[in-house]
C-alpha cells in the first residue's frame, strides 16, 4: 500500500510540473507600448488595403477600384468614391441649402491614378476635403474639359470680359490639399463656378494645355502656397517663348491669392472679378520680350484690385482701364514694367507706389500706355510715386525738377518724367536768385504750361534756380485747367 502511495504521489508531482511548463510556455511575453505599435505598424504595412473602402467619413478610391499605380483608369472608381461620400448628408444646411456632409475626406493615400474623363462634383453640398495623391490625365483626356470639376448642370459659363454676380451657389467650403494635378497639355486642372469658400493649398498644377485653375462666378477661392506650370523648368527654358495657356483665370470675385509661384505659362493670372488681392505671387511665367503677361487685370472700369508684395520675374502687369487697383511693395526684374491699356479710355482710382524696378540699362519705362484703341481721356486719381528704378527708366504722375541759369526766362521739361502726355494740373515752384541778384526781388510767375513743360519768368534778369513740382493728379470732380 506505501509502494502504490508513493508511485501515486510522483505521478501526481509529474503531472503538474508538466502542466506548469506548458502554462509557462504558452503564456504570452510582456510586451511594452512601443513593441506594440511596432507590431501594429509592421502588420498595417503588411496589409492589402485594396478592399477598404471608408474609414468613418474618409473614403479610399483604392478600395473603389481605382489603380494608385496609375497604369490603369481610376475614374469610374475616385467618383463612386465621391458619391458614397455625398451620402454622408446631414440635416445640417450651409449656404442656399447646401447639405454639410460634415468633413467627409476623399484620401488618394499618396497614389497616381489617371483619368480618361473629369471627376464632376455634384453640386449642393460642401465640407468636403480632397487630400494626398497626383491626378494625371490620359492621352485622350478631353481637351475642353478639367481634371477636376465644381461644375452644376444648371451653371452658365461667363463671357470673355467678366462677371458681375452670380444667381446661386452650389458648392461651399471645398478643399483640395496636397493634390498634383496633371492635366497631360489636354485640357486644364481645376474648375470651380458657383462656389464659395474654396481653399486650394499646397497644390501642384502642371501640363495644363488650357488653364491651371478656372474660377468663374462665386467668390472666396482661396489659392495658397501653390506652384503652377505649364512646363517643368526654372527659368530661362529654351523654348520659354512657345509657352502657352493661363495659370490661374479668375472670372470671380472676392478671391485672394497668396504665396502662388507660376513658373510656366503665357499668362501667369487673369483677373476678371472685382475685389481680387495678390501676395507673395512670383511670376516668371513667360518673358515680356516673348508676349508673356504676369498679371492681367482685364475687367474694364472694374477693377478694385490689390496687388501687392509680388515679384515680376522678367514679366510685367498689363491693366485695361484699371479703376480702383493698387499696386504696391512689388519686385520687378529684367525690365518688367507695367502697362496701362486703354479700352474706353478711364482710369480712376489707380495707386502704384513703393515698388522697385531693375532692368538691362536700355531704358525701358517702368510705367507705359497702350492708346492703340483710344488715348485716355477720363483720369483722375491717379497716383504713381515714390517708385525707385535701376537701369530703367522712372516714370511718374508727381515729378520734382531744378533748372539754373542767368536769364529772364527758364523752362522745365517733365515729359521724360510723366507718365501722362499733355497733363499737368498742379503746379508748385520757387525762385532763388544767386549773387549779387540776390538782393534784388523780381517779379516772377508761371507763364505757360504746354506738352508738361513748364515756364516761368521774371521782369528783371537774375541769375535764378527755379526748383518746381508738378502733379498729374486730379482728384474726382476737378476739372484740367493748364
Amino acid at each position: 500500500m506505501a509502494k502504490f502511495l508513493s508511485c501515486f504521489v510522483l505521478a501526481v508531482l509529474i503531472l503538474l510540473a508538466t502542466c506548469s511548463n506548458v502554462a509557462v510556455s504558452t503564456a504570452s511575453p510582456r510586451r511594452s507600448v512601443k513593441e506594440h505599435r511596432r507590431l501594429f505598424e509592421e502588420r498595417s504595412a503588411g496589409r492589402d488595403i485594396s478592399w477598404v473602402m471608408k474609414n468613418g467619413k474618409i473614403f479610399y478610391p483604392v478600395g473603389y477600384g481605382a489603380d494608385p499605380s496609375g497604369k490603369l483608369d481610376s475614374s469610374d472608381a475616385i467618383i463612386s468614391a465621391l458619391n458614397d461620400a455625398y451620402k454622408a448628408t446631414s440635416n445640417i444646411t450651409m449656404l442656399n441649402g447646401i447639405s454639410d456632409l460634415g468633413g467627409v475626406v476623399i484620401d488618394l493615400q499618396g497614389g497616381q491614378y489617371k483619368l480618361t474623363k473629369p471627376i464632376r462634383f455634384p453640386p449642393n453640398a460642401g465640407n468636403i476635403v480632397v487630400r494626398g495623391g497626383t491626378l494625371r490625365a490620359s492621352p485622350d483626356f478631353p481637351t475642353d474639359r478639367f481634371l477636376i470639376e465644381l461644375y452644376a448642370p444648371t451653371s452658365k459659363h461667363v463671357n470673355a470680359s467678366g462677371v458681375t454676380s452670380s444667381p446661386a451657389y452650389h458648392y461651399e467650403d471645398v478643399t483640395f490639399e496636397d493634390v498634383l494635378f496633371d492635366a497631360g497639355y489636354r485640357g486644364g486642372g481645376l474648375f470651380v463656378i458657383d462656389a464659395v469658400r474654396v481653399r486650394i493649398d499646397n497644390c501642384f498644377f502642371i501640363h495644363f494645355g488650357t488653364t491651371g485653375i478656372l474660377v468663374e462666378k462665386g467668390h472666396e477661392t482661396f489659392i495658397s502656397n501653390t506652384f503652377l506650370g505649364q512646363h517643368i523648368t526654372a527659368g530661362g527654358d529654351p523654348h520659354e517663348r512657345n509657352f502657352s495657356g493661363v495659370a490661374v483665370d479668375l472670372a470671380s470675385n472676392d478671391n485672394v491669392i497668396t504665396d502662388v509661384a507660376i513658373f510656366s505659362a503665357a499668362t501667369g493670372v487673369i483677373l476678371r472679378g472685382q475685389a481680387n488681392v495678390l501676395t507673395g505671387v512670383h511670376c516668371y511665367n513667360k518673358a515680356t520680350f516673348f508676349g508673356g503677361v504676369g498679371v492681367l487685370v482685364k475687367l474694364a472700369g472694374l477693377g478694385q484690385t490689390r496687388i501687392s508684395n509680388s515679384y515680376m520675374d522678367w514679366t510685367g502687369i498689363v491693366m485695361e482701364d484699371p479703376v480702383q487697383v493698387h499696386v504696391t511693395n512689388a519686385f520687378f526684374l529684367g525690365n518688367a514694367y507695367i502697362l496701362l491699356r486703354s479700352v474706353k479710355g478711364q482710369i480712376s482710382g489707380l495707386n502704384i507706389v513703393d515698388n522697385m524696378f531693375t532692368g538691362d540699362g536700355t531704358g525701358v519705362p517702368v510705367i507705359q500706355l497702350d492708346e492703340s484703341n483710344g488715348p485716355f481721356r477720363n483720369i483722375d486719381q491717379v497716383v504713381i510715386d515714390r517708385n525707385n528704378v535701376g537701369g530703367m527708366k522712372l516714370k511718374s504722375t508727381v515729378a520734382r525738377k531744378s533748372v539754373a541759369g542767368l536769364g529772364s526766362k527758364w523752362v522745365v521739361d517733365f515729359s521724360p518724367e510723366l507718365v501722362f502726355p499733355c497733363r499737368i494740373n498742379n503746379v508748385q515752384y520757387s525762385l532763388y536768385v544767386r549773387g549779387p541778384h540776390g538782393r534784388r526781388f523780381p517779379v516772377h510767375a508761371v507763364t505757360g504750361v504746354s506738352n508738361n513743360s513748364v515756364t516761368v519768368e521774371s521782369r528783371k534778369i537774375v541769375d535764378g534756380v527755379v526748383s518746381m513740382v508738378v502733379d498729374q493728379n486730379l482728384m474726382l470732380g476737378e476739372t484740367l485747367l493748364m
